[in-house]
């Protein structure tokens, strides 16, 4: 778990997700297929072998970005390369709970590192696949994270429950908003 002080002070001063590149100030010609893809699980390949070098994935996982075409893209200056997704580009590990003044926050943490603090820009939402709740977060602009089945069921552990007419309703509460995680 991290210093809950130090996670604090880097929400406070908006520091979670730094050192991202202005991709959507890029606009450049398409050049092809990078042959790159993202897993479910949170995996990267390269034509068909995972990647082996971190540092690398963090670094194209920071240039990624979703068009209005519903297609994933690597963009820098001078480029911009399609990348297969197979269902969104990040995935959340961990999670802890930071309570300020009273609020509690939730930040959540990606198999890459980066952060996000739950709240409106970032909201939590379930849909349901295959009789399954698939839970996602908003990680910057549009791209999301799958939330772990793990990670999901230690929120639900966290959420209060609300009677609404004949259902139970989990409710997670994050920066002042609520967000629905299910109903029983």
């Amino acid at each position: 778990m991290k210093d809950p002080m130090s996670l604090l002070e880097s929400i406070e001063n908006n520091n979670l997700q730094q050192d991202l590149p202005p991709v959507d100030d890029w606009h450049p010609e398409y050049c092809g297929d990078s042959d790159i893809r993202i897993n479910r699980d949170g995996t990267w390949a390269h034509q068909g072998d995972l990647f082996k070098r971190e540092k690398l994935v963090k670094m194209f996982s920071k240039i990624i970005r979703l068009d209005n075409d519903g297609k994933y893209y690597l963009v820098t200056p001078v480029e911009k390369m399609l990348l297969t997704v197979e269902d969104v580009p990040f995935l959340v590990v961990g999670f802890d709970i930071v309570v300020s003044e009273g609020e509690q926050k939730i930040v959540f943490e990606t198999s890459l590192g980066d952060q996000v603090v739950v709240d409106a820009k970032h909201p939590v939402t379930v849909k349901t696949l295959n009789d399954e709740p698939a839970p996602y977060v908003v990680v910057r602009k549009n791209l999301k994270a799958r939330i772990a089945r793990s990670v999901f069921y230690q929120l639900i552990d966290v959420a209060g429950v609300e009677v609404q007419g004949d259902d139970n309703v989990l409710i997670l509460e994050s920066c002042g908003e609520r967000f629905e995680l299910g109903r029983y």
